[in-house]
Parts: C-alpha cells; sequence; structure tokens
C-alpha cells in the first residue's frame, strides 16, 4: 500500500511538472559552500551556528552592552543557553563590554558547545554600525586567529541575531573576508621575511542562516577575488631593513668618552 501511494505521488509530480523532493534528513550534513583563497586558506560559507560548529576557534560577534539588556534572539539565545547564560554574565557584570575590537577569550564549559574555544569581540555601540566596523572586525578576527595558532576558525556575525538589520549580511560578510584575507597576507609575509613563527590557517568558515546562505556565498567569493587582486599592488620590499652592527653607526671620537 505504502509502495502505491508513492508510486501515485510520483506519477502525479511528473504530470504537473513538479520535481519530488525528498525531505531532508536529520543526519544530512549542514550546506556549505566554499572558495579558495591566497595562501592555500580555503573558505567556505556554511549553514551552521555557532553551537554545533566544529572548530578550534569559534569567533562570535557582539554590540556594546547595553544597560537595559542586550537583545539575543534565534542563535544567540541559543548559544547563550548552551553556554549556561556565560555570554549575558560577562555582560551583566561589565566585564566584557563590547568595545570595537575588544576581545574575551574563553573555553567552553564541558559538554555544552562543540568549538574548543570561544573568542567574543566587540562591534561598538550599534547605532554606530556600519562597513568599517566591519573592517575592523574582520582584521581583529584573523590577527588573533593567528596569535592563538586556530588551524580551524569558523566565525559568525551574528548581527541579525542581536536584532539588527541596518547591514545586508552578504555585504557584511564580502568586507569581513576582504580583511581576513588582507591582514592574513600581512601575516604571511611577516613569516616569510622571519618576523613571525611559521603558522598556517587551513580553512576559515562563515556561518550564514538559511535565509542569507546564498548571498553570503555570492558576495563571500566575490570579497576573496577583490582583496586577492588588491594583494597584487602591494609593495614588495621586506618590512625591516637589514640591521647593522650598531658600533658602526656611533663617531669613534665617542668610543673611548668613557
Amino acid at each position: 500500500m505504502k509502495i502505491s501511494r508513492l508510486l501515485s505521488v510520483l506519477s502525479i509530480s511528473a504530470v504537473l511538472g513538479i520535481g519530488f523532493v525528498a525531505p531532508a534528513r536529520a543526519d544530512d550534513p549542514p550546506k556549505e559552500q566554499s572558495f579558495p583563497a591566497p595562501h592555500d586558506m580555503n573558505v567556505s560559507v556554511k549553514m551552521i551556528g555557532p553551537v554545533t560548529q566544529t572548530a578550534d576557534l569559534q569567533i562570535v560577534c557582539v554590540f556594546k552592552h547595553k544597560p537595559a539588556g542586550d537583545t539575543l534572539v534565534e542563535a544567540m539565545a541559543d548559544f547563550n543557553g548552551k553556554l549556561g547564560g556565560l555570554l549575558a554574565a560577562v555582560r551583566d557584570r561589565d566585564e566584557f563590554v563590547g568595545e570595537l575590537g575588544e576581545t574575551f577569550l574563553f573555553l567552553p564549559p564541558a559538554g555544552s558547545i562543540t568549538p574548543k574555544q570561544v573568542l567574543l569581540i566587540g562591534l561598538g555601540e550599534e547605532k554606530n554600525l556600519s562597513l568599517d566596523t566591519l573592517r575592523v572586525v574582520g582584521r581583529v578576527a584573523l590577527r588573533e586567529a593567528v596569535r592563538l595558532k586556530a588551524v580551524h576558525v569558523s566565525f559568525a556575525p551574528t548581527i541579525r541575531d542581536q536584532g539588527n538589520k541596518v547591514i545586508e549580511v552578504g555585504e557584511g560578510d564580502q568586507v569581513v573576508i576582504e580583511n581576513v584575507v588582507s591582514a592574513y597576507d600581512t601575516e604571511k609575509r611577516l613569516q616569510a621575511q622571519g618576523l613571525a613563527a611559521p603558522f598556517s590557517i587551513a580553512d576559515w568558515t562563515i556561518e550564514a542562516g538559511p535565509t542569507f546562505f546564498a548571498s553570503a556565498a555570492e558576495k563571500v567569493s566575490r570579497g576573496i577575488d577583490a582583496a586577492a587582486s588588491n594583494l597584487g599592488s602591494r609593495l614588495t620590499q621586506p618590512y625591516a631593513l637589514p640591521a647593522k652592527c650598531a658600533s658602526s653607526a656611533i663617531p669613534a671620537w665617542r668610543l673611548y668618552l668613557f
């Protein structure tokens, strides 16, 4: 009986020109689209939230704390809940205010969420949110990821999940990834010149909800291309000139003053 009903549905679908789509299973992997970036870093847009993403470092952005109460909806509310209220606690106690570029690193409580470490980055006053805000955040995020030696990094803007709709999600993601790619190139140049320890980020994931996935994927790809193009116009001279013997710059007569 069940087979005959399924065949009937398929037949009707064929007649009407409707594609038969099986419902997604609970164990299906999250939708994801990947893009190659300079220095062999893989960038992807993934339909997932910060609670279940597997990463060495999960980055979450937050507005400056409001004494009257912070807005946490959907992914952010779930994130705070799974952490046992940790996010709300450090903010309500004014121990992490969320000034632009301010960071707060912690280890998730045992058994709470999947990422190994969480880094909060402040967005500053919500009324001042702009693309320039996200340019700063992108650079801070990359440099902190390198400092923490995080090979697998996941980034959640979470602006919509704090009730703000000023910036189109894809445009915000594009600005962030442009600055991530640019800052990573600087890190790699420092390493090549012996001015930083060797280290590579394998993958950088930008998290996006179902409504914004398509726009985020399109504009992240565009942002990577724009950043890669701009890298070609960077100066190639070393950041620091070779060190000279300190005594060579001192007049000979001064060497005998004492």
